[in-house]
């Protein structure tokens, strides 16, 4: 059975718009960060994910973690973490349209918090927004059905990805087929599912943008519940990825320092360039700055160049490391 939604004219608007984005972020290579940029979105999606569920770890303390060091906190909050940072050291391991890589993610983000992590619950649960019922879940025994039929969705309709991606979210909430970990696994196998078409959702830390608007992810569930179907939470759902792509494409590259944005362009597929190409992708520098970045890689055996005057182009040797 496919889920109940309705395609408006907000889902149209907004998948227009988000289609537009991922092709600027394509044309500027900004699906292919720095390392450095990776790690920093991967200690945000981590840091934002969690919080939603009520994790008191920083994104301070959720480096300090990555970087093997001990930090002061409760007990639960990093065996959290540490469980989040090997699901995301993994993601790539994922099949998004497989049920059985769904379950191997749940029992690694939740090993040691409960039992029978990974394995679907057997006994019918409530889930409760501050001293409130909020929604009743699914009976347990239907748990196996629904989601083999939400799998078979994700595998088979014709709909758009991005709209797929947000109906699995929603579907899997309101199923709860797990007795804890659901919200961080929905967020978790969106991005997973995205990215299957999409790279940049790997480094796209649009659950910053949840946890910022936690009040408004509450009410669109809330609402796609009482109308019985997922409209709501795929505009909601579809707006927050349109402003993390947004605030991506209008994020200051100026910032990036000289080494930053030369390891950006050897993470690239541009590998013959010219100085107008080169701030094509960093558009908020200047000319001067633009040309002193390039020198500094010839100078170094980074690039070669070829070509004079307006002519010049640039070759990047991909066997060399950037200096300092």
């Amino acid at each position: 059975m496919k889920p109940p939604y309705n395609i408006t004219a907000t889902i149209l608007k907004l998948t227009t718009s988000i289609s537009e984005k991922l092709g600027e972020v394509k044309a500027y290579y900004l699906d292919k960060p720095t390392p450095n940029l990776r790690k920093k979105n991967k200690i945000k999606t981590i840091h934002a994910s969690l919080q939603i569920e009520g994790n008191t770890l920083s994104e301070e303390q959720i480096t300090a973690l990555l970087e093997n060091k001990r930090i002061i906190g409760p007990k639960e909050d990093i065996l959290e973490v540490l469980n989040a940072v090997k699901v995301y050291e993994k993601i790539h391991e994922f099949s998004a349209f497989s049920e059985k890589s769904f379950k191997k993610a749940h029992t690694i983000l939740m090993n040691s918090l409960i039992e029978n992590a990974g394995v679907y619950r057997k006994k019918s649960v409530g889930i409760v927004h501050g001293k409130e019922i909020a929604h009743i879940a699914s009976p347990a025994g239907n748990v196996p059905y629904l989601m083999k039929d939400l799998f078979n969705y994700i595998k088979r309709d014709e709909d758009p990805i991005l709209i797929k991606s947000c109906v699995f979210h929603y579907e899997m909430v309101f199923i709860h087929p797990f007795l804890d970990g659901n919200g961080r696994m929905a967020r978790l196998w969106q991005t997973i599912i995205l990215m299957n078409e999409y790279p940049v959702f790997e480094y796209l830390p649009f659950e910053s943008l949840i946890s910022q608007t936690q009040d408004d992810y509450y009410k669109a569930l809330k609402l796609s519940d009482q109308k019985a179907n997922a409209t709501a939470f795929i505009e909601y759902l579809l707006n927050v990825i349109d402003n993390s792509l947004s605030e991506l494409l209008q994020s200051n590259i100026k910032k990036l320092t000289s080494k930053e944005r030369l390891e950006y362009i050897a993470n690239t597929e541009m590998d013959n360039f010219s100085r107008k190409d080169y701030m094509t992708i960093f558009k908020n520098i200047s000319t001067a700055t633009a040309s002193r970045d390039l020198k500094k890689a010839v100078d170094q055996g980074i690039l070669k160049i070829i070509g004079k005057k307006n002519q010049t182009r640039y070759i990047l040797l991909k066997n060399n490391k950037l200096k300092n």
